[in-house]
């Protein structure tokens, strides 16, 4: 009986060592998924902005405001310009800091935190993208229907005649609502598909850490 309890005990001590082995492999496993997953999106968000910038320079803002004798608003929109991409660079270094985190973290703990905050870094960049997107589409109809000479017969139009007017607006919003829904669902694709896998492994750990 004695020899039957120490076999026992000594089986109890070889799973407590095989589950601790188990556990430790899963959280490399989970680590490295986590690190490398944060290094897409912050690959992703820089040739975005390269995307974003040649964009910018095949379609150059300032010949349009130049066509329609409105040099004025040029400033206005390269300070715009300058405010944007700056923010951009701000959430780019808080991804590459997000990543040097997750990367050099040992503990389940803090690799949970770091999760938690990159998924909640990538959101807040999701959302100030496309609110930054609604702003520049209404400024754009805005200054085309003030200052585009070709507009003029439809200003005309909806002077004359209220029902132009509501017409026009329930274009304009639908075409925003259109490009709106195009990037989210672009947003939702590009950086949705790696927030899920992100809080996938923090589930995992989770579990572990229970």
């Amino acid at each position: 009986m004695k020899e039957l309890d120490l076999l026992k005990k000594d089986w109890q001590k070889s799973e407590a060592s095989f589950e601790q082995v188990s556990e430790k492999e899963i959280y490399k496993m989970i680590h490295k998924k986590s690190s490398s997953i944060v290094k897409r999106i912050l690959i992703i968000s820089i040739l975005e902005v390269i995307l974003w910038v040649s964009i910018n320079f095949v379609f150059n803002l300032d010949d349009d405001l130049k066509k329609i004798k409105h040099d004025e608003l040029i400033q206005y929109f390269e300070v715009l310009t300058i405010f944007n991409y700056g923010v951009i660079l701000v959430f780019i270094y808080l991804f590459y800091k997000n990543y040097i985190n997750i990367s050099a973290t040992v503990s389940t703990k803090q690799l949970m935190k770091d999760i938690l905050k990159t998924r909640k870094t990538v959101q807040c960049y999701v959302w100030y993208n496309l609110g930054m997107l609604l702003l520049s589409l209404f400024i754009g109809f805005g200054i085309a229907f003030a200052y585009n000479p070709d507009v003029s017969i439809l200003r005309d139009k909806i002077a004359n005649d209220g029902k132009v007017l509501g017409i026009t607006i329930g274009i304009l919003l639908l075409t925003i609502a259109t490009f709106f829904g195009i990037f989210w669902l672009f947003y939702r694709l590009l950086y949705g598909i790696l927030l899920r896998r992100l809080y996938a492994n923090y589930k995992e750990l989770k579990k572990i850490d229970l």
